[in-house]
């Protein structure tokens, strides 16, 4: 496939659009099903990229759930237990592979936000991923190759107008690469730059004990972090991302963001979450509403006579907010990644409040001095990888 005629480009005002390759030759993917729009490919084309480079770098499948150029979640392929699979609603009797469990764990980080999600694979797409796939709201999935089985499923989603989209898994890009802004042509070298064990040796905090699992989390955040829009922060717990805070202005607003998305992700396994009895035949996208409701400031909203009768089939007792603070307390051995460097301690003193205990992050900052000195007042081990990781 030399090119593809696109429906619209980022809106439908903006025509005509295509993908194609600049030297001609044919694109370094084939689509299966569905016609995937300009954002799409945007989405699909980025993932991909993470995925790969996740696969490579921990050995492990991985998945993500993207929307709008950014992760909303990332994740390896590590075993579901018994409550991940009540909080991702997966049957309990579900065979799962090591794949779909990464791509059930990457949607989980905010299922909120993966509602419409773009799904990327480094794993052939197998049936099981399907399965789960089907049941959920998304517009597409890349991924090297689909198992017939796995094809036929997603082939049935969106009245057999589901984007499926076959990447070459050998293919490498231009070492340049090229983007128009208002008719300006900007060239850069292909970001090429390898996130691997390597880059964690610069231990700057007094606590310098870094298990494998931190190392492996700090992998999946910076990995995470090189294909989110900047500035952006990740959290990370069990290589899954559980809060990734994108595209805000200040650092303390990602990592205020990224904090509040895994808090919330461990609410969701609160006891009054996991009793919620919702009525029967709801969809998933609406107990994800409700339950994301239910644990703001509107909780209200769905716990009013005449509301939650159409919700839940007995009224749930409110989550005060010093059960919710209790909770989110308990949290503990999460590892937060940055794209650049922390300019103050306030973002350590934010991240320390979500149970973040390593952190890795460029450094760079005039007041390193103060961003370690808060990491050591926590114990926390801080790794300064001397890169940062921008993406737009």
């Amino acid at each position: 496939m030399k090119e593809f005629e696109l429906k619209y480009g980022c809106n439908p005002n903006q025509k005509p659009a295509k993908i194609y390759m600049k030297d001609g030759s044919d694109l370094p993917v084939t689509v299966l099903n569905g016609r995937p729009g300009y954002i799409n490919f945007l989405d699909a084309l980025n993932s991909w990229q993470l995925v790969k480079e996740l696969k490579e770098a921990t050995g492990l499948p991985s998945a993500a759930s993207f929307k709008h150029v950014s992760p909303a979640g990332a994740a390896v392929g590590i075993e579901l237990n018994e409550v991940d699979r009540q909080i991702y609603f997966v049957d309990p009797n579900a065979e799962l592979s090591p794949i779909a469990c990464a791509y059930i764990r990457a949607r989980g980080a905010d299922r909120l936000c993966s509602y419409g999600d773009w799904a990327a694979l480094s794993d052939v797409c197998d049936a099981a991923t399907a399965a789960y796939l089907k049941d959920e709201v998304s517009d597409g999935i890349i991924a090297p190759g689909y198992t017939e089985e796995a094809l036929n499923i997603l082939k049935t989603k969106k009245k057999g107008n589901y984007n499926v989209v076959q990447v070459d898994p050998d293919y490498v890009p231009a070492a340049q690469e090229c983007k128009d802004v208002f008719g300006v042509t900007f060239e850069q070298g292909h970001n090429n730059f390898v996130i691997d064990e390597k880059l964690l040796q610069n231990l700057v905090t007094e606590n310098r004990e870094l298990p494998a699992a931190a190392v492996r989390d700090m992998i999946v955040a910076l990995i995470t972090l090189k294909y989110t829009q900047s500035n952006s922060v990740c959290y990370v717990k069990n290589g899954q991302a559980i809060g990734v805070g994108a595209g805000q202005q200040s650092r303390i607003h990602c990592t205020r963001l990224a904090g509040q998305k895994a808090d919330n992700w461990l609410l969701r396994q609160h006891p009054k979450v996991l009793n919620l009895q919702f009525v029967e035949g709801i969809r998933r996208p609406d107990r994800d509403n409700a339950i994301d409701v239910y644990l703001s400031d509107e909780q209200e909203d769905v716990l009013a006579d005449g509301v939650w009768q159409k919700i839940f089939r007995v009224k749930p007792d409110a989550i005060t907010p010093e059960e919710k603070k209790a909770w989110i307390a308990q949290q503990s051995g999460v590892t937060c990644g940055s794209d650049a460097f922390f300019p103050f301690g306030d973002n350590v003193e934010r991240a320390h409040k979500s149970g973040v205990q390593y952190i890795a992050e460029p450094g760079g900052s005039i007041r390193d001095d103060h961003v370690i000195d808060t990491a050591n007042k926590y114990n926390m081990v801080m790794a300064f990888t001397g890169m940062r990781l921008f993406h737009h």
